[in-house]
């Protein structure tokens, strides 16, 4: 009975806690910088986790389409949009967060209003 937003809230933080926090966002990271040198690396870490991944967040997608919590149906052709600050909160927690904090979940939050329209208070 959970929304789709709640859905994709949970995956993000769920993400950020995991992932973006911790050492296991050095393996993003680890792709992203020595991807194009270790391709078969890449490849890998595409197969196994980003399609599976994007394929989760497709069918997140279709069902907000659906049921019209979702009004922008391009979003299912780049559910890489959905996503992004996933990937934005794993960069710069390596790079800047010693100089400029990031409240990762709180952004996240931001992003889902631009998709989903502004949550209203209960």
């Amino acid at each position: 009975g959970a929304s789709v937003r709640d859905m994709v809230e949970g995956f993000a933080e769920n993400f950020i806690k995991e992932v973006a926090t911790t050492r296991r966002g050095d393996i993003v990271r680890l792709i992203v910088a020595e991807g194009p040198r270790f391709p078969a690396v890449a490849d890998f870490y595409y197969r196994e986790v980003v399609t599976r991944g994007l394929a989760g967040m497709r069918a997140l997608i279709e069902l907000g389409i659906a049921r019209g919590e979702i009004k922008h149906k391009n979003l299912a052709r780049f559910p890489q949009i959905l996503v992004a600050p996933a990937l934005i909160a794993v960069i710069w927690q390596s790079l800047f967060s010693k100089h400029a904090p990031l409240d990762a979940i709180e952004m996240f939050r931001v992003h889902l209003d631009l998709i989903f329209g502004e949550r209203r208070a209960t």
